[in-house]
């Protein structure tokens, strides 16, 4: 063979495929310097954010914050929107797609118990009791990442193709009873209606996985959520001769008792997962005294819309015939509002955008995530536009993610090294889909993302 040939084929066999692996692994240049230069603000904000929660549709101070940084980068946010979202556009100064980017800002009616030295210790009334709020579902990292990449962002603006709009939005978690909140109204008060993105991309931190770990999957991911209520009616007598009334504690005890039968025994969960929860039981106000009426609350977790409404009619038959069993009558609410739909991932957009999430975190971090049965109102912006939501871990890295107090837990933690990764991965992913084939032709991304 000439030496020539030999000097090519070796080429070949040694610097082509190390050529093709960094194209594939290799974070953005202006992306790692963002992170490095952003790294300690991010965290502050988190904290800060942590430390002052606000619960669903309360969330003054916090848009507030959002709203005076979205300024000092020299935007204009638009404030109000669904009580207290907040949005902004940036134009790049190249042409391309629109993207959207979600984060949510609202807290729980969670008193804290992290011990941690920035740990909340507000209080607010949550359904007439008083309560302590706290971050416990990590939307403090959220706001935080999101700010961050909003700052990074407008650093590159002019060699940015596109446009990206920034949605900070309120209660995610669920309006208080009687009010509306959330992604439905963000969009009903017209979030896309000026500015209608091609995709929208989401994130969330979580404690089943470790901070150096991205979780992923295409297709229904978050299970669709539902809130359910009921009142259970029976007649008040004194508790030394229950026959002279009719007792709904007993009532209501035995409705959440059969109530489980629906899922174990009459659901096919061979086919999806449905989840039955009863999270609130309130009635009676003294030991010796059988209420009038006992108020249940709890949810449902689906991923199929045959198999929600199937659900919906079984509990409320359960709940009709144990109450008349006992003597009693129940008034429910199943559901009790319109609740989310499942959170679906566009499967050609996951599949376009899993290298760029597998080069902020390594491609060995970027995990299967397995379905959710936690809900998400990011699942109404992606039944608007193809949509991205992905997991970052939340668990420091060497601990056992699974046993790691979980989301909604009062010792729920952020592993602060997963900001850094929520927002490289976030960053990386939105110049990547931003770009496109490198040419800015937003027609040619809008057909890629399906």
């Amino acid at each position: 063979m000439p030496r020539r040939a030999v000097t090519l084929l070796l080429a070949y066999c040694f610097v082509l495929p190390a050529t093709i692996a960094s194209a594939a692994d290799a974070q953005r240049a202006e992306v790692t310097r963002a992170a490095t230069t952003l790294q300690e603000k991010v965290v502050d904000w988190r904290r800060d954010i942590h430390q002052h929660p606000e619960l669903s549709n309360r969330e003054t101070r916090t848009a507030a914050k959002v709203a005076d940084h979205l300024r000092s980068l020299g935007l204009e946010p638009r404030t109000g929107i669904a009580h207290h979202g907040v949005t902004a556009v940036l134009k790049g100064g190249r042409p391309g797609p629109r993207l959207a980017l979600r984060a949510d800002m609202d807290a729980l009616p969670v008193t804290e118990a992290t011990g941690l030295p920035f740990a909340s210790t507000a209080t607010d009334t949550y359904r007439g009791q008083s309560t302590g709020v706290m971050h416990a579902c990590g939307h403090d990292a959220h706001t935080a990442i999101l700010m961050g990449v909003a700052e990074a962002l407008v650093g590159m603006r002019e060699q940015l193709a596109g446009e990206v709009l920034f949605v900070f939005q309120p209660a995610e978690e669920g309006a208080p009873e009687g009010e509306e909140g959330g992604a439905r109204l963000m969009l009903e008060e017209g979030v896309f209606a000026g500015f209608k993105p091609d995709a929208v991309f989401g994130l969330h931190v979580f404690s089943t996985l470790n901070a150096d770990t991205i979780g992923v999957r295409a297709g229904p991911t978050m299970a669709a959520s539902d809130r359910f209520g009921m009142k259970v009616i029976g007649r008040q007598t004194h508790g030394s001769r229950p026959w002279g009334g009719v007792d709904p504690i007993l009532a209501a005890a035995q409705i959440v008792n059969q109530s489980q039968a629906i899922v174990s025994r009459q659901m096919d969960i061979s086919r999806q997962p449905v989840v039955l929860t009863f999270g609130a039981i309130n009635g009676g106000i003294r030991y010796n005294i059988i209420p009038d009426s006992v108020e249940l609350v709890g949810t449902i977790r689906t991923f199929d819309e045959a198999m929600r409404a199937d659900v919906f009619r079984r509990l409320a038959s359960v709940a009709e015939h144990v109450a008349a069993a006992n003597g009693a009558t129940v008034e429910a609410q199943i559901p009790a509002e319109e609740g989310n739909p499942v959170t679906f991932n566009n499967e050609a957009l996951t599949a376009r955008m899993r290298p760029s999430l597998e080069a902020a975190a390594g491609a060995a971090n970027v995990v299967e995530m397995p379905l959710v049965m936690g809900a998400e109102d990011f699942s109404l912006y992606a039944q608007e536009v193809p949509g991205l939501f992905f997991f970052v871990g939340a668990t420091t890295v060497g601990a056992d993610a699974a046993s790691a107090p979980s989301n909604h837990s009062p010792k729920f933690d952020v592993d602060e090294s997963a900001l850094d990764l929520g927002l490289r991965a976030m960053l990386q992913a939105t110049l990547d889909y931003l770009d496109g084939d490198g040419d800015g032709d937003g027609d040619r991304n809008r057909k890629r993302a399906g």
